[in-house]
């Protein structure tokens, strides 16, 4: 057994795994896992440039995982910058905060190498059983763009592309500083548009209609779950490879487009900050689905942060 720590930073939240991974049984026993919304891609796709106050948000959080890392005794650190990092110009403050606070460098990583690490992570434990069948296309929906991985036993086709909750929801929900609440009718036009143009780019790399097993990742994803099973509070177990039908997903999208802020923070199960993403989010995942065929997801919760830890422990195998 390995004791490794993986950290994933994306455009709206940034997540800790310490777990004690063994590569000959296939295990990846879970010893912390934690998420905090930072919200790192905040203006990104208007300025290009990193906020001050979210480099904050995110090395407040970097400190709080160091000390649980040192504490657990993590034998190999990664972290993985996704698509914020990738399109700011000054991505290099958000690098060297990062060393200065845990000792690693970032790996900003590519769409694809994101899309890899995701399709290891999620489909890990699907590998071998019947009720699941192959091919797999793993569906990753993040804050700034989302990843497309179709595979069976290992990757054949991946695309990502940029699209996700944070921006749709800052490209088309907000004007003036204040987002529409709940959207128009041509709001929501203009998210599908730029959704359906996406997908268009996706199935040109990742033909999406091949797919026998739609596997979902992410808190667009899980959350849009833990409403439609009507749980009372988050519970990852229950939603970890639940499967939501077409038909649910698309009434439970229609009821968060329908909604205000208030109406949505007062659902059980939703992360304070989720509450202004969420419609956007739930409306990229009915797309995919509607788009690929798919009558139902396969939620998971393990996912490119699960593949990021595999990846730390066979680093030096």
């Amino acid at each position: 057994m390995k004791r490794v720590a993986a950290i994933d930073c994306g455009t709206n939240s940034i997540r800790l795994l310490v777990a004690d991974a063994d590569p000959a049984t296939g295990e990846l026993k879970d010893l912390d896992r934690r998420m905090q919304i930072v919200r790192l891609g905040q203006g990104v796709d208007r300025t290009g440039r990193l906020a001050p106050e979210a480099l904050e948000r995110t090395f407040a959080a970097c400190r709080e995982y160091a000390a649980v890392i040192k504490g657990l005794g993590a034998e190999a650190v990664r972290f993985v910058a996704t698509s914020a990092s990738r399109d700011a110009e000054n991505r290099d403050d958000f690098v060297r905060g990062v060393v200065d606070i845990l000792g690693v460098e970032p790996e900003v990583i590519t769409g694809d190498q994101e899309a890899e690490f995701s399709f290891n992570g999620a489909t890990k434990e699907l590998t071998g059983r019947a009720d699941h069948e192959r091919p797999f296309l793993v569906v990753d929906i993040g804050g700034g763009s989302t990843e497309f991985v179709l595979g069976s036993d290992a990757v054949r086709a991946a695309r990502s592309v940029d699209v996700g909750c944070v921006r749709m929801t800052e490209r088309h929900l907000v004007h003036g500083g204040e987002i529409s609440d709940p959207p128009t009718e041509g709001q929501i036009a203009a998210i599908k548009a730029d959704v359906s143009a996406a997908l268009d780019r996706a199935e040109e790399t990742v033909p999406l209609r091949e797919a026998a097993t739609l596997v979902g990742l992410a808190g667009s994803v899980t959350t849009v779950a833990a409403i439609a099973l009507g749980l009372d509070q988050y519970d990852s177990e229950a939603i970890h490879h639940s499967r939501i039908p077409l038909a649910t997903v698309r009434e439970v999208t229609g009821r968060l487009l329908s909604s205000n802020h208030a109406e949505r923070a007062a659902i059980p199960v939703m992360h304070p900050g989720r509450v202004d993403v969420i419609a956007a989010g739930a409306l990229v995942l009915l797309s995919i689905m509607e788009r690929s065929g798919a009558q139902e997801v396969v939620v998971s919760e393990h996912d490119i942060l699960d593949g990021i830890a595999w990846h730390a422990a066979l680093d030096d195998e």
